[in-house]
């Protein structure tokens, strides 16, 4: 059997990918505009413990990750999106406290042509992108994109 190095040798702190699982926890529950304390209740721990499991300090049992997953409707592969040395990568920038202020702002906008045009806007002010976004009926033409806002 191997042995164990020297406890000067081991890692010390959260390990890296704890403390992303953490993060993208935080960001999915402040999108989602949740306490840590009403998220704590329904999982049946304490706030502590959240705030413990969203700085990585805590790690997070298998069956624990998919009860969050199922509490915070995403996937449980969104815990691991974004995460360096992930071979799939994506251009989240969710990680951002501007990026989740104007998610959070945009989704309060109850006009959906209110909403289509600080859409267009926003892209209008961005560089353009050459591809399809999502794979979904929407396509880059230099800043625009078209869609059909009453089907969006």
């Amino acid at each position: 059997m191997g042995e164990q190095a020297p406890r000067e040798e081991q890692q010390r702190g959260p390990n890296p990918v704890d403390v992303h699982v953490g993060s993208r926890i935080r960001i999915r529950r402040m999108l989602l505009g949740s306490s840590q304390e009403h998220l704590a209740g329904l999982l049946g721990i304490t706030f502590q413990q959240v705030q413990k499991y969203e700085r990585g300090i805590n790690r997070i049992s298998a069956s624990r990750l998919l009860l969050l997953a199922h509490i915070l409707d995403v996937p449980v592969s969104f815990f691991f999106d974004d995460m360096p040395g992930n071979p799939i990568r994506t251009e989240d920038r969710l990680d951002h406290w501007e990026a989740l202020v104007l998610v959070r702002a945009y989704y309060h906008i109850s006009d959906r042509w209110v909403r289509f045009r600080m859409l267009e806007l926003m892209k209008s002010l961005a560089p353009p992108e050459p591809e399809q976004l999502d794979g979904q009926e929407l396509v880059a033409r230099g800043n625009r994109v078209r869609m059909d806002p009453l089907t969006a």
